[in-house]
C-alpha cells in the first residue's frame, strides 16, 4: 500500500488536474452543480452496483469517478468564493470529533449501538429539529424506510426483539389480504406500503440491507431469464410462443446453475 506521503501527492495532482481542466476544457467549463448533480447520482450507483458484485478493480475506478465529483463541487464552491477542498475536509473532520466523544472524549460506550444512540443525540443537540431532519428527501423508498427506522431506532423508538417485528409483519400481511378482498386500490396500496416498510424493520432486525438483499434477487433473476431466453434461442423457439410448463423447465435449469 502507499505510504501517506504518496497519498497526499496523489490527492494533489487531483487537485491540480482539475484545476487545469476547470480552466482549459470546454466541457468542464461548462459545468455546475445542477449540471454534475444527475452524474453524481449515476457514479453513486455505479459504485453500488461495484460493491454488490465485489469487483475490487472495479470499486477501486468507481471511487475514483466519486472522488473526481467532490473535487469539482470544490472547485465550483472556491469559485463562488463559498468554500474550498479544504473547508469541505475540515468540515467532516470536525464533525467526525463531535460525534465520536468516546474516541476524542470522555464519553463510554459499550457497543456500536451505544454509538449510534449518542450519535443521534449529539445532532439533535446540533440544532436538528428532529432525527428525521437528515433523511433526505429524493432517497429512493426502500432507502429512505431503511433510514428512517434506522434513525428513530438511535434515539430508542423500536422494537425489541424480531419476533415482536414479524408479528407486526404478518398483521399487517392480514390486513392486505383483507383490503384486497374488500378494499379500494387506494386502501390496498396503503396496506401493501404498510407490508413493505415492516417487511424492511425486519430486515434491519436481521442485521440485512433490504435495498442489497432485494437487488441481489434482480440480479439473480436477471441471470436465470437470461439463460431461459438463450436456451429458447438454441433450439429455435421464441418465449411468448411457449408454455409456462415448458419455460420452467429450463428456468429449473438456471437455478443449478
Amino acid at each position: 500500500m502507499n505510504s501517506r506521503e504518496a497519498k497526499l501527492k496523489a490527492f494533489d495532482r487531483l487537485l491540480t488536474i482539475m484545476d487545469d481542466l476547470r480552466e482549459k476544457c470546454p466541457w468542464d467549463k461548462e459545468q455546475t452543480m445542477e449540471t454534475l448533480r444527475h452524474l453524481t447520482i449515476e457514479e453513486v450507483y455505479e459504485l453500488g452496483d461495484s460493491i454488490l458484485e465485489n469487483d475490487l478493480e472495479e470499486i477501486k475506478k468507481e471511487l475514483g469517478d466519486l472522488l473526481l465529483h467532490i473535487v469539482f463541487y470544490s472547485k465550483i464552491g472556491a469559485e463562488q468564493k463559498a468554500f474550498d477542498i479544504a473547508d469541505v475536509t475540515n468540515s467532516i473532520c470536525e464533525k467526525l470529533i463531535t460525534r465520536h466523544p468516546h474516541i476524542y472524549g470522555d464519553v463510554e460506550v459499550a457497543n456500536a449501538d451505544d454509538v449510534k444512540q449518542n450519535w443521534e443525540q449529539i445532532k439533535l443537540k446540533e440544532g436538528k429539529k428532529s432525527v428525521l431532519q437528515g433523511v433526505p428527501k429524493s432517497l429512493p423508498a426502500m432507502v429512505k424506510a431503511n433510514r428512517i427506522q434506522d434513525k428513530v431506532a438511535g434515539v430508542g423508538f423500536d422494537w425489541e426483539e424480531p419476533n415482536q417485528v414479524w408479528l407486526k409483519v404478518e398483521e399487517e400481511l392480514a390486513e392486505l389480504k383483507s383490503e384486497t378482498e374488500n378494499g379500494t386500490t387506494e386502501t390496498i396500496e396503503n396496506e401493501l406500503g404498510d407490508v413493505f416498510f415492516s417487511l424492511i424493520n425486519y430486515a434491519r432486525f436481521l442485521n440485512v440491507n433490504p435495498e442489497n438483499a432485494l437487488e441481489r434477487t434482480n440480479k439473480k433473476f436477471i441471470r436465470r431469464f437470461n439463460y431461459l431466453e438463450g436456451k429458447a434461442n438454441e433450439i429455435g423457439r421464441s418465449l411468448k410462443d411457449m408454455s409456462l410448463k415448458e419455460m420452467d423447465v429450463f428456468w429449473e435449469e438456471a437455478k443449478k446453475i
